[in-house]
């Protein structure tokens, strides 16, 4: 049911970044991880889907528990809400800001469209305007789409951010969520 895909498979860096967007890593994929240097790793699949296959619980043992962040969420095309995506998008931004040797791997089921989404807000925390994250992650996965709705669901987050006074770039003095 959760075997490889033909085409989808694999991990792909973001141009210039140390963010890959990914299938999800089946069978002893998992374990090959660390051989490609990923030190974190964010799952965009929902909770049911995670508890069928275990990958979480895997990835878990691989990389460890504090390396690893769920982002528990369907991929319906709807909006999707913060709650239920921003901790593991603060997680990787601050793997990345917080450790220049840090590779955080984002995937969901088929490394198209939430784990898209996810890179995209990553990047945008690290202060890449909405245009280069856009460009950067749809280079990284061509099959990828960056579906209007979770787009929005970002800006719409970043905008929620920067109204109360915390902004997402990646200055030497990070802001407060990154810390």
């Amino acid at each position: 049911m959760y075997g490889p895909r033909h085409g989808l498979n694999g991990l792909s860096f973001v141009p210039g970044e140390r963010v890959a967007i990914g299938a999800m890593p089946v069978a002893g994929e998992i374990l090959r991880l660390p051989d490609h240097g990923i030190t974190h790793l964010v799952v965009c699949r929902a909770t049911p889907q995670t508890m069928f296959s275990q990958d979480l619980w895997a990835a878990r043992k691989v990389l460890g528990k504090d390396n690893v962040a769920h982002a528990g969420m369907w991929d319906t095309g709807r909006p999707k809400e913060p709650e239920n995506w921003s901790d593991a998008a603060l997680f990787a931004a601050e793997a990345l800001h917080a450790d220049p040797e840090a590779r955080v791997l984002i995937h969901c089921q088929q490394g198209r469209r939430r784990s898209v989404m996810l890179a995209y807000a990553t990047l945008r925390l690290l202060g890449h305007s909405e245009t280069d994250a856009a460009r950067g992650v749809l280079e990284a996965r061509p099959m990828g789409r960056l579906v209007p709705a979770y787009r929005a669901s970002v800006e719409r987050w970043l905008a929620q951010r920067a109204s109360v006074g915390i902004s997402g770039s990646s200055d030497a003095n990070p802001p407060s969520a990154l810390r």
